[in-house]
């Protein structure tokens, strides 16, 4: 008995001690833990004359913060918290700067689908691909800039336009209060690449006093004459001569007639797959993008019916045309038509557009597109369609064109009232056409 009880007092003996050494070790430890605690919060010790006021909360919240997470953690979420704030702060920067990056993303995309499409187009010949998969390129590679051409304005395109494309509208004294509905309308919406042609001095001096951007032409004679003294249709004839000289220097242009309001940023909806993309004068879905047409001729009997392709032409007072060479021949066709007939600039326009190459006559080989046509809505489509229609009221159009009726400028006026400033009876009072 003796025996058992010395050996087990002997055990409990050493136990104790073994115990009493751990808790040593274990006081070292915290002892040394809690003088790093120490050491990193006051490193000038904590009745310092140089350190801050002993604050006991202070203390047990930062060895709180410090048990309960490691060293490294902590570092990485007060670095998390200040990248956070620094955010936070450049957000409102970023929120106006976010539109034109996304819009250049979405050029640079798209230019890099055309450059890949033109190398496998025009590059080694290849194999076609599985039924389905083929497609052909519509999109003509653009031409190299040249700024000789007009050094003037290749500086002053560099300044205004966006993306290397802008609007682009002609104009003299002739229409002065429809340019200036014109030009308050695109500032309305925050368009910043529009230039606007001036044609005669007083056109300009207007310009500059509304801070709108302009470029007065150099002097030329036959051509100038024609745009300080010729109505709607005399400059309508001229833009396609002056429009040259843009795609030239390498810029697309939207161009554009004064007798338009702009109610969005229509370069948000272009698809610029195309050498043409136009609004249409077609006022439906059949008339604006094409139907198939049956011509009855009774007298032929059986072959009497005889099936035919019918569209409503492209308006040529508001089109987007690419810095192409199919581009640039097609305004030599039509500059050169109209400079030796008293011919109709929009139907030239569309009779070079459509016309296929036949015996005498080869074709422009140009690629087209036409436009939404409730987006880029012409005033026929407005008032005889829209405005008596709940639902289509509602559809909020990128662009009205004036085009059909001509009262422009009280109905361009309408508009502004209709769309902008939320009269709902402002397009009430007009008629469906012309009286």
């Amino acid at each position: 008995m003796i025996g058992r009880r010395d050996g087990a007092l002997m055990r409990n003996n050493s136990s104790n001690q073994s115990l009493l050494k751990s808790r040593i070790a274990i006081a070292i430890v915290i002892g040394m833990f809690l003088g790093c605690i120490f050491a990193f919060f006051f490193p000038h010790g904590i009745f310092s004359s140089n350190s801050p006021h002993f604050d006991h909360n202070h203390l047990t919240r930062s060895i709180s913060q410090v048990v309960s997470t490691s060293c490294e953690s902590s570092d990485s979420l007060n670095m998390l918290k200040a990248e956070f704030v620094a955010a936070s702060e450049k957000n409102a920067e970023l929120k106006k700067q976010v539109n034109v990056l996304i819009e250049k993303l979405r050029l640079a995309e798209q230019g890099k689908d055309h450059a890949e499409k033109q190398v496998l187009v025009l590059g080694e010949p290849h194999k076609a691909g599985p039924f389905g998969t083929v497609h052909g390129l519509r999109t003509n590679p653009t031409v190299v800039p040249d700024d000789s051409v007009n050094p003037r304005l290749a500086n002053i395109l560099e300044k205004i336009a966006v993306g290397k494309e802008l609007i682009v509208a002609l104009a003299n004294s002739n229409v002065k209060d429809m340019l200036e509905v014109w030009f308050k309308s695109i500032q309305k919406v925050g368009i910043p690449n529009y230039l606007v042609v001036a044609l005669d001095d007083e056109i300009a001096k207007f310009c500059e006093s509304n801070d709108v951007p302009v470029y007065k032409r150099d002097p030329d004679k036959g051509i100038d004459s024609v745009g300080k003294t010729g109505g709607n249709h005399a400059v309508s004839g001229l833009k396609f001569h002056i429009l040259r000289e843009f795609l030239q220097l390498g810029y697309s242009v939207l161009l554009s007639d004064v007798d338009i309001v702009y109610l969005q940023n229509p370069f948000h909806y272009l698809y610029r797959d195309s050498d043409v993309e136009s609004m249409s004068d077609g006022h439906n879905n059949m008339t604006a993008y094409g139907y198939n047409d049956v011509f009855d001729e009774p007298a032929m009997g059986w072959a009497r019916y005889a099936h035919t392709m019918r569209i409503w032409v492209y308006n040529s007072g508001f089109f987007y045309i690419r810095p192409t060479i199919p581009s640039i021949e097609l305004l030599d066709r039509v500059a050169n038509r109209l400079s030796h007939g008293n011919a109709w600039d929009q139907a030239v326009f569309n009779e070079e557009l459509f016309f296929p190459s036949h015996p005498g006559y080869d074709g422009l080989y140009a690629s087209r597109r036409t436009m939404d046509f409730y987006l880029f809505m012409n005033s026929k489509v407005l008032f005889k369609t829209v405005r008596k229609n709940a639902n289509l009221r509602k559809i909020k159009p990128v662009i009205v064109h004036i085009n059909y009726h001509p009262d422009k400028l009280p109905r361009m006026q309408a508009v502004v009232e209709f769309y902008v400033n939320g009269k709902q009876d402002a397009l009430s009072s007009f008629p469906d056409g012309s009286e």
